[in-house]
Order: structure tokens, then C-alpha cells, then sequence
């Protein structure tokens, strides 16, 4: 299956909630005031997010008047326009070798198996890969990530349970840079902004990988489940306070009709969305394309 269908097909549920709604709302009324809140309504319950829905909204109803749009598609058409506007102004992170990509994120969210899709993906691209188990803080953690480094015949570097992880990721450095390893994924425990003790061991992962590796290409990744919509906003929130955060993966993108968080997100924290996972398997993680997602979006 070719990525603009695996997008497509990830997208549906988002698309269907928008699109049908869209279609719906201009086959009863002309573009008037209540055409438009409804349609900020039904951008919000995409989890758009208020401020953002209401900035389109309002970009639309300039050019409405101004291009004289009246059908569906015209309306469809001048929206994706705007949105990609609004992500041109967002460079698209290009990952440099040799990277070590920290994953980070809150319990549940899918990050060792986002970690093992990583993987896979690099792999795919040639790229010699080793896996870090920084997750000494949950039961059978590294387990977990050792099956993927079997499935994706992945190096694997890690220590007991309940192990300093600054620790686990410092051997990991060290094979990285004596095998020449191009791409270095380090696991890190699910935390909350509450469990300071966890943040901090997050500082400590990120000032070990700067002293350890100045050379490397270091980047922050923070792991996102799209079924959670606007709750994806505080979790950024909570993290940017204690390490910089260079781009996001989002998860299960394939399992909702929130999809448009993504463009919240673009317009609350200028952060690139890098990954977005479209399904179960090892393969079903792709890099993103706003051009693809605003296609697919309705």
C-alpha cells in the first residue's frame, strides 16, 4: 500500500467527521453567519482547537466574500488552502546522522512500540540502528523493546530492572560511537509532570547524551496519542519544561476522529509533527507530509 493511501486510510475517520458535515451544512443555507459558526463548531469537535478553528473560520469568510464561493467544494478547496499556508511557515525537521533520538512521552501512549516501528524505518532506509532500553522503571520494559530488536534484528543495549537510565544510555553512547552506529533510539519510562523524580532523570538522560556525544545530532521526541485530542496540547506543556522538544510522532491516528490536533498543535508550538503511526504492524509508521495530511484531512 503506497503512503498517500496509508494516510488516507488513517484519516478517514477525521475526513468522514469533517467532509460529511461540511456537505451537509451547505446543502441546507448559503454562507452566512450561521454557516460559519457551525463550521467553527465542526473544526472545534476535530479538535482544531478553539482559537485556531476560529482564526480559519474567520481567514474563510474573507476569501468566501472576496472569490465568491458558494458549493462544497469551493468551501473544501479555499480551507486546505489556508491550512497549508499556516504549515508553510513550519520547517520540516530533516534528521541528520549520526542521531540519537530520545523518545519520550506519558504511560499508554505507545512509545516502545513507536520505538520498534522507528526501527524498522530505518532500517529501511539503510541506516545501521541500535536500541536503547532507558525504561528501567517499568516491569519488563527492556522485554518488551528486546522483541523488537529481535523482530527488527536490532542491536539492543541494556541493564537490570530499576537501573539508573542515565547509566543504560551512557553504554548505549559508547557502542553507538565504537560500532558507528548511525541512529541511536533511546526508550525512556512513561511520566507524568507530577512524578518529578522521573523529569528529572529526563535532564539527567539529556545532559549525559550532551557530554557524552557533542558530535551527534540529538533529538527530542515526544510520543502523542491522537485518540486523546486537545489533552496532547498539555502533555507538550508539561515536557518543554524540562527538556526542548524538537518534533512529535503522533500514535493511533488510524483509530480517530481527532486528526486535526495536529493542526493545533502546528499553531500553538510551531513543533513538527515527524512521525505519525497509521496502524499495527512494524511498517505502519510514515514520515509526515502536511501537503499529504491537509489533502487527506476532508
Amino acid at each position: 500500500m503506497g503512503i498517500f493511501k496509508k494516510i488516507g486510510n488513517a484519516l478517514k475517520k477525521t475526513r468522514e467527521a469533517i467532509a460529511r458535515r461540511i456537505d451537509s451544512l451547505l446543502s441546507h443555507g448559503e454562507l452566512d453567519d450561521d454557516f460559519y459558526d457551525e463550521l467553527t463548531d465542526i473544526l472545534i469537535s476535530c479538535d482544531i482547537g478553539v482559537r485556531t478553528s476560529m482564526d480559519i473560520v474567520d481567514n474563510l469568510r474573507v476569501r468566501a466574500r472576496k472569490n465568491k464561493l458558494r458549493n462544497a467544494d469551493d468551501v473544501k478547496k479555499e480551507l486546505k488552502e489556508i491550512l497549508k499556508e499556516e504549515f508553510s511557515s513550519l520547517e520540516q525537521l530533516d534528521i541528520k546522522y549520526p542521531a540519537i533520538i530520545t523518545i519520550i512521552g506519558v504511560n499508554g501512549v505507545g512509545k516502545t512500540t513507536t520505538i520498534g516501528k522507528l526501527a524498522k524505518y530505518f532500517k529501511n532506509e539503510k541506516k545501521e540502528v541500535t536500541l536503547v532500553a532507558g525504561d528501567t522503571f517499568r516491569a519488563a520494559a527492556s522485554n518488551q523493546l528486546n522483541e523488537w530488536a529481535e523482530r527488527t534484528k536490532t542491536r539492543i543495549i541494556k541493564h537490570a530492572e530499576g537501573a539508573d537510565a542515565a547509566a543504560v544510555v551512557y553504554d548505549g553512547i559508547s557502542s553507538a560511537k565504537a560500532k558507528k552506529t548511525d541512529v541511536l533510539l533511546v526508550d525512556t519510562a512513561g511520566r507524568l509532570h507530577t512524578k518529578t523524580n522521573l523529569m528529572e532523570e529526563l535532564k539527567k538522560i539529556d545532559k549525559v547524551i550532551n557530554r557524552e556525544y557533542p558530535e551527534a545530532n540529538k533529538y527530542n521526541f515526544i510520543v502523542l496519542d491522537a485518540t486523546t485530542g486537545q489533552n496532547a496540547l498539555n502533555q507538550i506543556n508539561a515536557f518543554n519544561e524540562f527538556v526542548k522538544l524538537d518534533g512529535i510522532i503522533l500514535t493511533k491516528l488510524d483509530g480517530t476522529a481527532k486528526g486535526g490536533v495536529v493542526v493545533a498543535i502546528e499553531k500553538d508550538y510551531h513543533l513538527p509533527v515527524v512521525f505519525v503511526g497509521v496502524g499495527e504492524t512494524a511498517d505502519d509508521l510514515e514520515k509526515f507530509d502536511s501537503e499529504e495530511f491537509i489533502e487527506n484531512l476532508f
